[in-house]
């Protein structure tokens, strides 16, 4: 199964829309509530981070009988030092953004977390694309 999902910049109102949809999919083909929760609290972060650092974005999922597949590319303007995105705590939100209850610097170690292969495709000035991939197999080594 293959759906995509545009996300648009700014929208905190639908933050967390294409999280809920896939949610809703994933339970229809009768996924395990261990492996729908560690997909959705990734793509989740991954959502709410395109909506509150980017220029917009997609995000497409592919369901596989033995892996989920998802990719997230924004339209920049892409994570100057990945390592330091990467630390527990670390946010560039805007107050704004604080002020709505994101922003708390865990996205990226909350997808790190709860996805099986992770790959990030960033830099200063350029679009942001994250792969996260699921094995289906063995979700129950995260619960």
């Amino acid at each position: 199964m293959h759906v995509s999902f545009q996300v648009q910049a700014g929208d905190f109102s639908n933050a967390g829309k294409v999280s809920s949809t896939v949610k809703g999919i994933l339970k229809q083909l009768n996924l395990g509530p261990v492996h729908v929760k560690r997909i959705i609290v990734a793509l989740y972060e991954a959502e709410v981070n395109v909506v509150a650092h980017s220029y917009g974005g997609t995000i497409t999922c592919e369901v596989e009988p033995e892996s989920v597949d998802i990719l997230v590319c924004d339209t920049g303007p892409g994570i100057p030092d990945l390592d330091l995105a990467m630390t527990e705590g670390w946010s560039t939100a805007t107050t704004e953004v604080r002020e709505m209850g994101f922003g708390a610097g865990m996205g990226l170690a909350n997808i790190r977390k709860n996805t099986d292969r992770l790959a990030i495709d960033t830099g200063e000035g350029k679009p942001t694309k994250i792969h996260m991939c699921f094995d289906l197999a063995n979700g129950a080594a995260h619960a």
